[in-house]
Formats: C-alpha cells, sequence, structure tokens
C-alpha cells in the first residue's frame, strides 16, 4: 500500500449524534417517507474480472487514478486490502469525546460533496457498510441535494436502506453554499429531512456562506467548525476569539460543536477551555484509522492544581442505573396513566424531546393524587401530561453516588423524586432511584466501622 499522503484530517463529523447502541445490530427500516429508488448502478466486479482475462498479457497495467479529493481538500487515502479495486477509497475520522475519549460517532469520507456531489455520499455509505463501522455515521451531503428535496437524495436513501442503516442514526453534514432566494427551499428540504429521521448538521461553520440566521431557523443538531479556523487556534488570538464565541453561539442554539483537524495539545487545551466537547484529528486518531481495529489516544486535562486528599464519592450512579419510561414531551395525562398502569414498579415517567433529551418527570404519587382527585380525570385526561410534570433533575452518568444524592436534596419536596442520568450528549440513559443511593451509602459506612 502506498503511504497516506500528510495533509489535515478531512473535516469531522458527529452527538446525534447519539451514542453507538449496545448492540450493533442493524434490524430497523427506512421510513415509508423516504423514495424506494434503486442505487445507480456499477460495472460488475465480474464482468471487470471477463474483461481482464481478455485483454492482452502484453499489455502494460495502467496507472491507477489519483485519489478523489476530500471533503477538505485532502487526498482520500490509498485503498487497503480490504477494499476492492473497483470500489471508491472512503477514509474514516472518529468523532471523540473529550471528557471520556470514547467514540461517539464515525464519519466516512469519499470525495468532496461540493464537487462531486451526492455520488461521493453514496460511496461513503457503502464504504461504511463494507467497513461494518457499527457506529453512528456521519455523511457529508451537498446542499444542493437538500434545495432538492427528498427525491434528490432518493439514491442515499436507498444506499442506507441497504446497508441497513436507520435514519436516527446518520448525521447529514450539510456543505456548500447557496442562494439567497433558495433559503426557503434549504428549511423545507431540512425539516423533510428532520421529519424523517436524519439529524442535521453545517460544515465549515466559522468560515462556510451560511447565514447566522438560517442556521438558528435550521436548528441543527451539530455544528461543525472550519478545520482553517482551528488550524490557528490557539496562536492567533482573532481566531480564538471567534471560536470562543462560536462555542457560546452554538450552546445557546442548543447544538452541539465539533473541532476537526486538532493537531496539537494546546489546541486541545484551548477546546476544553471553551467548553467544546467534541472533536478529530491526527493528535487523536492516525491517518489510517479504520472502525474495525482503531483505538483513539486523549491526551488527559493537566489538572491545575493536586487534589488536597482523596474523597471517597462512592460508585457512579451508572452503577446503580434502571430503565426509564419514556414518553413523547407532548403526551396527554391518559397516556401517562396507562403507562405507569402497566408495572407497579414505576415510580416515574420521563418526557423527551425528539433526540431523547428529558424535558420533564412526571413522579407517580403527585401525578396520581391529581388525576384521582375530584375532577382530576375531566380536567388533564386529555391534556399534556406536562402542565403534571417538574423539571427533571438530570445527573451525567459519571456522576459519583454523593454528588447525586446533593442534587437530590436541593428541593425539599422532592428529594425522593428519581434522577435522570443521561450521556455525554444529553440523552436520557435512564433514572436511579434516591432510595438505592441512600442504601449504599448507608452500608459503605457501617462498612468501614466495621473495618477500622
Amino acid at each position: 500500500m502506498p503511504p497516506r499522503p500528510s495533509a489535515p484530517a478531512p473535516p469531522p463529523p458527529l452527538p446525534a449524534w447519539r451514542a453507538a447502541p449496545p448492540d450493533t445490530a442493524r434490524q430497523g427500516v427506512i421510513p415509508t417517507g423516504i423514495p424506494d429508488v434503486p442505487p445507480t448502478g456499477r460495472p460488475a466486479p465480474e464482468a471487470a474480472a471477463r474483461s481482464a482475462a481478455t485483454a492482452p498479457s502484453t499489455l502494460a497495467e495502467p496507472a491507477a487514478a489519483p485519489p478523489r479529493a476530500s471533503g477538505s481538500g485532502v487526498p482520500s487515502s490509498p485503498r487497503g486490502p480490504h477494499m476492492p479495486s473497483d470500489q471508491p477509497a472512503v477514509t474514516f475520522l472518529p468523532v471523540v469525546d473529550l471528557d471520556t475519549g470514547g467514540v461517539l460517532a464515525v464519519e466516512a469520507d469519499a470525495g468532496d460533496v461540493t464537487v462531486i456531489g451526492l455520488p461521493a455520499a453514496v460511496d461513503a455509505v457503502h464504504g461504511a457498510a463494507r467497513a461494518e463501522a457499527p457506529l453512528p455515521l456521519l455523511v457529508s451531503v451537498p446542499v444542493r441535494a437538500v434545495l432538492g428535496g427528498s427525491a434528490a437524495l432518493a439514491s442515499l436513501h436507498e444506499a442506507l436502506r441497504a446497508s441497513g442503516r436507520r435514519p436516527r442514526e446518520v448525521t447529514l453534514l450539510i456543505r456548500g453554499a447557496f442562494a439567497e432566494s433558495d433559503r426557503r427551499a434549504l428549511l423545507t428540504g431540512i425539516d423533510g429531512l428532520r421529519a424523517i429521521g436524519y439529524l442535521i448538521a453545517f460544515g465549515g461553520f466559522g468560515s462556510a456562506a451560511f447565514p447566522l440566521d438560517v442556521v438558528a431557523d435550521a436548528a441543527p443538531y451539530l455544528l461543525v467548525l472550519s478545520p482553517g479556523l482551528i488550524d490557528r487556534v490557539p496562536r492567533n488570538p482573532r481566531a480564538s476569539a471567534l471560536v470562543e464565541s462560536v462555542a457560546g453561539l452554538a450552546g445557546g442554539m442548543g447544538a452541539h460543536l465539533l473541532a476537526p483537524g486538532v493537531r496539537s495539545e494546546a489546541q486541545l487545551v484551548a477546546l476544553r477551555r471553551w467548553g467544546i466537547r467534541l472533536a478529530q484529528g491526527p493528535l487523536l486518531a492516525p491517518a489510517d484509522w479504520h472502525p474495525a481495529h482503531g483505538r483513539v489516544h486523549v491526551p488527559l486535562p493537566v489538572p491545575d492544581a493536586p487534589p488536597e486528599a482523596a474523597i471517597d464519592l462512592g460508585p457512579r450512579v451508572q452503577e446503580f442505573l434502571m430503565p426509564a419510561v419514556t414518553l413523547p414531551q407532548d403526551a396527554t395525562a391518559e397516556e401517562v396513566v396507562d403507562a405507569l398502569g402497566t408495572e407497579p414498579s414505576i415510580t416515574s415517567v420521563v418526557l423527551v424531546d425528539e433526540y431523547q433529551r428529558p424535558q420533564a418527570t412526571v413522579d407517580r404519587g403527585r401525578f396520581l393524587l391529581a388525576i384521582a382527585s375530584r375532577f382530576g380525570h375531566a380536567l388533564y385526561a386529555k391534556k399534556p401530561a406536562r402542565r403534571l410534570a417538574d423539571p427533571p433533575r438530570v445527573v451525567p452518568k459519571t456522576t459519583p453516588a454523593i454528588a447525586a444524592m446533593q442534587v437530590a436534596g436541593r428541593d425539599d419536596g422532592r428529594v425522593y423524586d428519581d434522577l435522570v442520568v443521561v450521556d455525554e450528549v444529553g440523552r436520557c440513559m435512564g433514572v436511579v432511584r434516591v432510595s438505592d443511593l441512600i442504601r449504599h451509602v448507608a452500608d459503605a459506612r457501617a462498612e468501614t466501622r466495621r473495618t477500622a
């Protein structure tokens, strides 16, 4: 295999991203709203073999075609031994969580979609299927394809269906410029893709020609910074100020921010200081990273000062995790009553948004008292359950038990309400009962006294 050209890593992929499911089996199907259009054909490998067999043996082999340029202008890597010669080269970039060091998603890149068009996105999906990449996928699409509506993306829909990918496991990274007159068509196309289940991202943010009001109206799940902007951080104070301001803007819009092309630990320190958790680049993964066997390296943050003393805060709340009963945030009170009636051990219902992020929690006791009161069913049954819900008490999955109990004790009226545990991108993983935390801490202290 010829050596991979050294150049900045292609632009990034993403949370939807969604974290990889516990099992990687793909059993879902694309919703019926996706057009069923057969993919564009390629010469079959058998036909290519027959043609090669009939060619004169004295002819020299043709020179290999130059590698296709990636989305960031960097030539794609040469084909590896696992890739057939009649398939386009596809490079993979991991999306890394800087806090946990885990890979949340994989970006598949088969070329610059702003030049090649939608076929590059289709090739990237097929390449991810051949590589058996189990993680959520980030795929670049040209903005002109989004302007054409769902029919213009039929070949991509079919490629995802054939590879067993469900839309909610795919983030479409929109790249390219558009005219002011296409603003309404772009927002309409994005709404259609989101209705199917795709997560939406904008690429090249900070240097691309996406007006900020269009980005706000589109409500993307992910914003991918421009690699050229990251390359100037932190030595260029103006570029650093721009990235820091974009981080605040993304947080205000409820979007995640991904920094591609991270090459140095100085850049990593700056990104962490600005609250950017998602990154890509040569510092984190080698140029030949592959989903099947690739590992990432995330340098640990340097603490400001050594801790004065080690304090036992107990195990993480993830060890006490229980499955959560979730309903859409617009569910009616009657639907919550039905959910609580399925199992008497259910103590709460979590109302979530389209990205599975908790928006409210319904406590079983208070809710049933309100419904069972005089005229309660008549007043609330057909109304949104959120009227009888409370704000969720959210804790990250890495929170220690003692810290979680401190969160539970902030509201005297809700001390024993379930805590909602979320993952790195804010999605509901389950609930933790405060009684379980109290029992564990009491047992741990009793054991400590016995051994003292």
